[in-house]
C-alpha cells in the first residue's frame, strides 16, 4: 500500500516511516508527490486542522492521504498552546520561541501537569477516519534532553520513567508518544483493509 502522510515536518515523516518499518505501508511526504502548497489550516481544532490537510490532498493530488495535527494542553494554562501549539510565540514563530513562551506563562505555577494530543485523518478510498492518541504528563522548568522536536525538551510523560520526550530514544518516544499511540490504531485499521 502505498499512502501520503501531508506534511512538510522531515522529523514527523521520518517518525513515522520508522514507526511503520515492517509493514506492507509505503509513506510518501508532500515533497514527493510534488505538493508544495502552502495548506491553510485555519480550523478551531486539531480534529479539523487534520482533515483539513488530508481531505486537501486528496481533493487536489487524488492519493490516499492522511494528516495531523498535534496539541500541546496545559492545564494551568487553561488548555493552552492547543491548536495554536505550532504558532504559539506568533506567526513568524519557531520551537524555540514557543517554548521560551511556555516557560515564562509557566514559571512559578506548581500546576504542572499537561498532556499532548494527536489526532490523524485518514482518506482513504471514499470515506475520512479519524484516530485520536494522547499521553499525560508535566511540563518541565527548563529544557531537558537534545532529541526530539517542538516541545519535546520540556515535556516529560508520566509513564516515560522520568525522561523528557528529548531525552529518549526515538524507539522508546514512539513506544508511548501520542503520535505512536495514534499512529498504532491508523496502522491497525490500514492493515485491517
Amino acid at each position: 500500500m502505498e499512502i501520503v502522510f501531508a506534511t512538510n515536518n522531515k522529523n514527523k515523516l521520518r517518525e513515522l516511516q520508522e514507526m511503520l518499518a515492517g509493514k506492507d505501508i509505503k509513506v510518501l511526504g508532500l515533497a514527493e508527490i510534488g505538493c508544495h502548497d502552502d495548506i491553510v489550516e485555519d480550523a478551531d481544532t486539531i480534529e479539523g486542522n487534520a482533515l483539513i490537510k488530508a481531505r486537501y490532498v486528496k481533493e487536489h493530488y487524488g492519493y490516499d492521504c492522511f494528516a495531523d495535527d498535534t496539541g500541546l494542553m496545559i492545564d494551568a494554562l487553561d488548555g493552552a498552546p492547543g491548536v495554536y501549539s505550532a504558532r504559539f510565540a506568533g506567526e513568524d514563530c519557531n520551537s524555540e520561541r514557543n517554548i521560551d513562551k511556555v516557560l515564562r506563562l509557566m514559571d512559578g505555577q506548581t500546576d504542572r501537569r499537561a498532556r499532548f494530543v494527536t489526532v490523524i485523518a485518514l482518506c482513504l478510498g471514499d470515506s475520512t477516519t479519524t484516530f485520536e492518541g494522547e499521553v499525560q504528563g508535566v511540563i518541565l522548568a527548563e529544557r531537558r534532553g537534545t532529541d526530539g522536536f517542538g516541545y519535546d525538551s520540556i515535556f516529560e510523560p508520566v509513564d516515560g520513567g522520568g525522561l523528557s520526550f528529548a531525552e529518549m530514544t526515538h524507539e522508546q518516544k514512539n513506544a508511548i508518544s501520542h503520535r505512536g499511540r495514534a499512529v498504532k490504531k491508523l496502522v491497525d485499521y490500514l492493515l485491517a483493509q
